[in-house]
């Protein structure tokens, strides 16, 4: 578009590095093409997405059973519910720290090195996701946001990822819902998913970014007093995000499709926190990841890293998809827990978290190694003592220049 154009001028394209001269080595080490084995059944299940706004992994008590010597009860009480229900993991990541971050990794497995790609002139590249590859199954896809229709780019990436169906603000059509700031209100504009998802045509896969728990951090009059301000400005939010999706869920299990549907939770980002262990360059990063069948299915505490791309992956291997496809993640289904891993980039600095160690890379070298699993508050760097660690660089700088190299080849689907 016009607008995509204007804003990537004078954008520098993402510069690729030279590690490694041989492909061949690099494929080896890593290679984000995903080719299903040809023994896979596709099974038709619906697919919803939702995407929580700012909802870090601290706020939830469920994730945070050693808090506070065992009695931190956090703010999402529903949740916590739903958590008993699913599928979750010990060690989950965000791949980065904005929301035009999170839905590229979460929708279409793309980690955010340097600087949100759709700020740059990759944001032209084709591109696919989840949607986008079930679209190629018959699916009808759609995506969600309550703000107003262009807000945040959100809508121009939807439609060029295979969500071409979009409802937002002026979808919605009663400002009467309308926060103030920034959107419809959470409670009024899960409904009206709810509601929309059951005019549908199955199977779907659908996707929606909450908006509530978001600065100003104000909620309805109605709730005032309901939901108490706890210790940060935005804990009352999230009580009511938590809330206003447990009314989603009650009204979505009452639906003919809810059975017949796999639902997958994470935020776009970490917001305040309260904990020193949520102040590091691991903490800021780690938020839920939650996958929950009604049937049960899915479900159990992994003691595994994920992280926000791995759920491309992940729900295309659950449904038995049968075709290639570009993601930077991993299948968690499939992924022995000490070969799951996650990046992320932070402040000139990339993070890469596999087995029991965090690296810190700088392009160039390594400057840091935690035991992030233990060393909770990153006090000992172990940089040069760990024998991990030269594998590890290698990994990352194969994730590194495989990113590089097809962002600016437009190489993200496989044709």
């Amino acid at each position: 578009t016009p607008f995509s154009i204007f804003r990537t001028i004078g954008k520098k394209p993402f510069v690729v590095p030279d590690y490694f001269a041989d492909e061949a080595e690099m494929t080896a080490l890593f290679t984000p093409v995903h080719v299903p084995a040809d023994s896979v059944t596709f099974r038709s299940k619906n697919v919803v997405v939702l995407v929580l706004e700012s909802f870090g992994k601290e706020y939830f008590g469920s994730l945070n059973k050693e808090l506070e010597d065992g009695n931190y009860k956090g703010y999402t009480p529903f949740l916590d519910s739903l958590v008993s229900e699913s599928l979750v993991y010990k060690y989950s990541f965000a791949n980065g720290q904005q929301s035009i971050d999170g839905l590229p990794s979460i929708l279409s497995g793309i980690p955010r090195f340097v600087e949100p790609f759709f700020l740059t002139p990759a944001s032209l590249n084709k591109l696919s996701s989840v949607g986008g590859e079930l679209k190629k199954k018959g699916y009808y896809t759609a995506f969600f946001h309550g703000a107003r229709d262009g807000s945040m780019g959100f809508q121009a990436y939807a439609r060029a990822v295979g969500y071409p169906d979009y409802f937002g603000r002026e979808e919605y059509g009663n400002d009467d819902d309308f926060d103030g700031n920034w959107a419809i209100w959470d409670e009024e504009f899960l409904q009206f998913f709810a509601d929309k998802m059951s005019s549908f045509p199955q199977p779907f896969s659908a996707g929606i970014f909450t908006a509530s728990s978001h600065h100003p951090y104000v909620i309805p009059d109605r709730y005032k007093g309901v939901f108490p301000d706890g210790t940060l400005e935005i804990h009352k939010c999230i009580r009511y995000s938590d809330n206003a999706l447990k009314l989603f869920f009650e009204k979505a299990s009452k639906e003919s499709w809810f059975e017949n549907t796999l639902f997958v939770l994470t935020a776009d980002h970490t917001n305040q926190t309260e904990h020193p262990e949520y102040w590091t360059d691991y903490g800021r990063y780690a938020v839920p990841i939650i996958f929950y069948t009604p049937d049960g299915d899915l479900k159990g505490y992994r003691d595994a890293i994920a992280q926000q791309i791995d759920i491309m992956p992940t729900v295309l291997s659950y449904l038995g998809y049968d075709k290639p496809y570009v993601s930077f993640g991993c299948d968690l289904l499939n992924t022995p827990a000490e070969d799951t891993y996650a990046v992320n980039y932070n402040n000139g600095i990339y993070q890469y978290f596999k087995g029991d160690y965090m690296l810190q890379f700088d392009g160039e070298k390594t400057v840091a190694v935690y035991a992030f699993k233990t060393d909770k508050l990153l006090k000992e760097n172990l940089v040069g003592q760990v024998p991990q660690q030269g594998a590890m660089e290698l990994e990352l700088k194969a994730i590194i220049q495989q990113y590089m190299e097809r962002m600016n080849g437009d190489r993200m689907t496989v044709e």
